[in-house]
């Protein structure tokens, strides 16, 4: 049984929506850039980062199956009565995925990738951290970043980069990941490419 209490979503949901959605966009324009999300415009389950509440609240609908990590299957109740999303039961047929960085099953390009055809297809990752800051160094290059970009995100496996080199190896399909960490949210479409400083 459930006891999550459903706590609110967007305080208003056209205004925060909107917001949110710009905040995303710049984020994937822009790879590895930290964006902040309003506190005053987005609440969350306690187990649940705000800025993964205000992806998960601005981008899913009744229409994109989300499949949920073990640690956030609790929050079925919340996303249901906010987005009418349907949990996915498999990961390999969801459109969304919520999951622990510190989980390194199911990989990357477990997730649907996309077709050659129809490469929106492919899953979107949210990929909660510890923090965006302070961790293991990381070089990213591609679209979007003028010469290089440089992030240290804190709370990811040990073969997370190695998996998201995997996964930009497939471009164009492949997944687009974002990670999360309190309010703060950076981007890493596939097309960006990425390498660990030694």
């Amino acid at each position: 049984m459930n006891n999550t209490p459903l706590t609110a979503g967007l305080s208003d949901p056209v205004f925060g929506s909107q917001t949110h959605f710009r905040d995303l966009l710049d984020a994937m324009a822009q790879p590895g850039i930290i964006k902040r999300i309003d506190e005053h415009l987005c609440s969350a389950p306690h187990n649940l980062p705000l800025a993964a509440a205000a992806c998960l609240l601005t981008l899913v609908d009744y229409e994109t199956p989300v499949w949920l990590g073990p640690e956030f299957t609790d929050i079925r109740s919340w996303l249901a009565f906010h987005t009418g999303a349907p949990i996915a039961t498999d990961y390999r047929d969801t459109r969304f995925a919520v999951m622990s960085g510190q989980s390194s099953s199911p990989k990357i390009t477990d997730f649907p990738l996309g077709e050659d055809r129809y490469p929106d297809l492919s899953a979107t990752l949210i990929v909660i951290c510890s923090s965006l800051e302070g961790g293991a160094t990381i070089r990213l290059t591609g679209p979007g970043v003028e010469t290089e970009r440089v992030i240290s995100p804190r709370g990811l496996h040990d073969q997370f980069w190695t998996h998201q080199r995997d996964n930009h190896a497939l471009y164009p399909l492949g997944c687009d990941v974002i990670l999360v960490a309190g309010s703060q949210l950076l981007a890493l479409p596939r097309s960006v490419k990425s390498v660990e400083v030694s």
